[in-house]
């Protein structure tokens, strides 16, 4: 998967913007201001920062040793670093599905309420 079909895929969710909070070469994807990507744009080969399970997270880690790695400038226990043009793209797709459930699962009621009312 190259970085132009992950991000299509990323922006095709519900509620998510993208932008460059920390520098100009960091893509960093949000669903209601809370980060569920980071998409380094310089960092060849292309690799992308994805919330997950901690124990998702590990066995991830095993079972793809080299292409999934521990969040690079991340907390290692809640983020993985993957190598995305070495991943099968429905993988990469169901992990980006997990990042973002995983935020979503932890809105406020607020939040959570705003969310629910936006059109899909």
């Amino acid at each position: 998967m190259n970085v132009e079909v992950f991000r299509a895929y990323c922006l095709s969710k519900k509620a998510v913007t993208e932008g460059f909070p920390f520098d100009a070469v960091t893509l960093v994807f949000k669903v209601m201001g809370k980060m569920f990507a980071l998409l380094p744009l310089e960092r060849i080969p292309s690799q992308v920062n994805l919330k997950c399970d901690p124990e998702r997270a590990v066995q991830l880690r095993e079972e793809h040793d080299g292409t999934i790695i521990p969040g690079y400038h991340m907390s290692k226990t809640q983020w993985n670093t993957l190598f995305i043009e070495n991943l099968p793209p429905k993988l990469i797709m169901e992990l980006v599905d997990h990042s973002y459930d995983l935020v979503v699962s932890k809105f406020t009621k607020k939040l959570k309420s705003e969310f629910d009312a936006m059109d899909s």
